[in-house]
């Protein structure tokens, strides 16, 4: 799990493409546990903390240029 000081280190587009990447690997792990496939389930509840962190930070920064134009 990555810290938010260390997610806000990163660029926009790095954050994008790890959105995209934790909602694709969130899909393959709920696909696994449905087909009991899966050991680690906490995974899942990890991963989607660390996809609404970082769309929190995607937020932040949107609502941050919107309002310095």
């Amino acid at each position: 799990m990555t810290k938010p000081s260390e997610l806000r280190e990163l660029g926009d587009s790095e954050i994008a493409e790890r959105i995209a990447e934790g909602v694709k690997e969130l899909f393959n792990l709920r696909f696994d546990v449905a087909t009991a496939q899966v050991a680690n389930t906490s995974r899942i509840r990890t991963l989607k903390r660390e996809i609404a962190r970082l769309r929190t930070i995607a937020a932040e920064r949107a609502r941050a240029s919107a309002k310095a134009n």
